[in-house]
């Protein structure tokens, strides 16, 4: 029901930002959260960022607070995420994934096909 596309990697500098975006088609629904993820080659795929329907709660991986920012636009159907001082460590694929809201705890429903960031030293 809901397709989501994400932009906005590239290749950048250590030090460098990045703004990502998630563009929602489809039905959307005020009640989704919003959240980032990443998977580097071989590695888990990690928690990066999460944002409420509202915007007006957001929480993020402890090794990214302080360097991301997570933001959303409703109006138009898309998440942000702004990506300071970056790091090679920070070099992944890319999700955007909306979620809904079960017992407080999100589930992630539906994931964009993602987007590489790719940080170079």
């Amino acid at each position: 029901q809901v397709q989501l596309v994400e932009s906005g990697g590239g290749l950048v500098q250590a030090g460098g930002s990045l703004r990502l975006s998630c563009a929602a088609s489809g039905r959307t629904f005020s009640s989704y959260a919003m959240g980032w993820f990443r998977q580097a080659p071989g590695k888990e795929r990690e928690f990066v960022a999460h944002i409420n329907w509202s915007g007006g709660s957001t929480n993020y991986a402890d090794f990214v607070k302080g360097r991301f920012t997570i933001s959303r636009d409703n109006a138009k159907n898309t998440v942000y995420l702004q990506m300071n001082s970056l790091k090679p460590e920070d070099t992944a694929l890319y999700y955007c994934a909306a979620s809904t809201v079960v017992a407080g705890v999100p589930v992630y429903d539906f994931w964009g096909q993602g987007t590489q960031v790719t940080v170079s030293s």
